[in-house]
């Protein structure tokens, strides 16, 4: 047996996402990040997110709520968490666990992709030959490295919450790749449909697998109603602007 439901959450825009979109548009090289990447912090809109998204699951019914809590140990994951729980009165510690981190880009950190291939043509031209899947930034992870701590966090997961509803906050490429571990996505239709559809900031996505035990299945995907009901904003800042 196992957990029976994964509710995964986006933290909300950080000032690196705010960051890397405003060097897109300046068609700068590298992107003007505020801090290392795990000291970004949320910005005024992401903390509104957080709060929006925290009074939403306050109106869950009691047999839909989280009863545990996991989370990335980056500030953008953490202050998420926490605006969460402080709008929606949920009563649970979180465990922070490091293999929920967002994935490390290593020297192509805080470049754009007009930076990537101006300061290291090597490196897009072995990125498209690899493929965005298994191409490992020199001192990075590719996807498929983060898809394996994965492997292991969602089997602490199993062990430690049998038969619960458990909240993961995190970030969006640890969402993509929970769903392709949980629901044994292909790699080609995974990459495909990460394309097309972002994570959203702020969103919610939910497996559910009511045996504890085999593949989930998805029920919502960044999903981000909650937002736009009570006019919050909605934001679709891929989280690998840099580097990407």
């Amino acid at each position: 047996m196992g957990a029976v439901e994964l509710i995964l959450i986006r933290h909300g825009e950080s000032m690196g996402n705010v960051a890397a979109t405003e060097a897109d548009r300046a068609r700068a090289d590298r992107v003007r990040v505020p801090a290392r990447d795990p000291d970004v912090v949320l910005s005024p809109v992401g903390e509104e997110q957080a709060a929006a998204l925290g009074r939403h699951l306050g109106t869950w019914d009691a047999d839909e709520l989280p009863q545990s809590l996991w989370v990335s140990p980056y500030r953008r994951a953490r202050q998420t968490a926490d605006g969460v729980l402080a709008a929606s009165g949920l009563d649970l510690s979180a465990r922070v666990d490091e293999r929920l981190r967002d994935r490390e880009l290593g020297i192509l950190d805080a470049l754009t992709g007009r930076g990537v291939r101006a300061r290291h043509p090597e490196e897009a031209e072995r990125r498209t030959w690899l493929g965005k899947f298994y191409y490992r930034p020199p001192g990075g992870e590719s996807w498929a490295d983060v898809a394996l701590r994965l492997r292991s966090v969602l089997a602490d997961i199993d062990r430690d919450e049998d038969g619960k509803r458990v909240l993961v906050v995190c970030h969006d490429a640890v969402i993509t790749l929970i769903r392709y571990v949980c629901e044994r996505i292909e790699v080609e239709t995974l990459m495909e449909d990460a394309r097309r559809n972002p994570v959203p900031n702020g969103s919610v996505t939910r497996l559910i697998r009511p045996s504890g035990e085999g593949t989930w299945t998805s029920i919502a995907r960044g999903d981000v109603e909650h937002l736009r009901e009570q006019d919050a904003p909605v934001t679709e800042h891929r989280g690998e602007r840099r580097g990407r």
